[in-house]
């Protein structure tokens, strides 16, 4: 297992999340204790059925918990802070009370005041789909408190990301706008070891504009930068496997996550914790044997 990354912030270890990582890629766990997310909404909104599913997710292997407070499925209305962080932040804070449970927690959300909270309670990575440009204060955080943030490319906000996105070469375009992000980030004093990307798949693309970015993720892995893959029971592999529900969709999602080990992706963000874990630990394998 890697090296846990310390909970308290400013108090990284040598080299920042890049040095954490180490070599096999880590599973994220999602864990969305909201009424309305796509997949699993209103099943872990209470704190009772929010720690069994932590649990779980411990027993299967994860290695990081990413709670939000927030829906970002297409067509979602945003949250309040004061609501995200009346959501989140006892969870976080029944996670810390168990002194032998050291494992990370990540916050998503896109506002600097719910990430705060989450760092305070006892966050230590922040999971920011806006990519540092829904609250021009998330960076000014993630700099001060020395946490690592993940930047993630979103065309539009969930309200309107879906509504006829386009692209004339979409890998180049992601690219281009995480780069983008970066220097903001740079610019703000977030040091460069601390920076996390993910091309946001599903997030203000189309079926094709998905499968372009899974077919080409060395590009991104070619930015030096550790980057993380969020497919898990995306809507539009349901149209190529030709299901609606998507809890059907975690064997399409695992095997995503098999081609993106193989890409180089350091991080996946999933529902299914185990089925995952497995994907990576087979790929993995088969990726050190050459």
């Amino acid at each position: 297992m890697i090296n846990r990354i310390n909970r308290y912030a400013g108090s990284q270890p040598a080299g920042g999340i890049h040095a954490s990582l180490g070599d096999k890629p880590l599973i994220m766990g999602i864990l969305n204790v909201t009424p309305d997310s796509f997949s699993d909404g209103g099943k872990y909104s209470g704190l009772n059925a929010a720690m069994q599913q932590v649990e779980r997710m411990l027993s299967e292997g994860v290695d990081i918990i990413d709670i939000g407070g927030e829906s970002t499925r297409p067509g979602a209305d945003p949250v309040a802070a004061k609501e995200q962080i009346q959501r989140v932040v006892p969870v976080i804070k029944a996670i810390r009370q168990d002194a032998a449970c050291d494992i990370l927690i990540s916050i998503d959300t896109t506002l600097s005041e719910v990430a705060k909270a989450a760092l305070d309670a006892g966050a230590n990575i922040i999971n920011d789909v806006s990519g540092g440009r829904g609250d021009a204060a998330m960076l000014t955080l993630a700099a001060q408190t020395g946490v690592p943030i993940i930047l993630m490319h979103s065309k539009g906000t969930p309200k309107t990301m879906q509504d006829n996105p386009g692209y004339q070469d979409v890998v180049q375009e992601v690219l281009d706008a995480l780069n983008e992000s970066i220097n903001m980030a740079l610019k703000a004093g977030v040091k460069q070891d601390a920076i996390v990307l993910d091309p946001g798949i599903g997030f203000g693309k189309r079926k094709q504009d998905n499968l372009d970015l899974l077919a080409h993720l060395e590009v991104l892995v070619a930015t030096g930068f550790p980057v993380l893959l969020g497919t898990s029971r995306k809507r539009f592999m349901g149209t190529i496997c030709d299901v609606t529900e998507p809890s059907e969709l975690v064997t399409a999602t695992a095997v995503t996550t098999a081609l993106g080990v193989m890409a180089g992706v350091k991080m996946f963000r999933v529902h299914d914790v185990k089925e995952n874990r497995h994907a990576v630990d087979v790929a993995w394998a088969i990726k050190q044997s050459r």
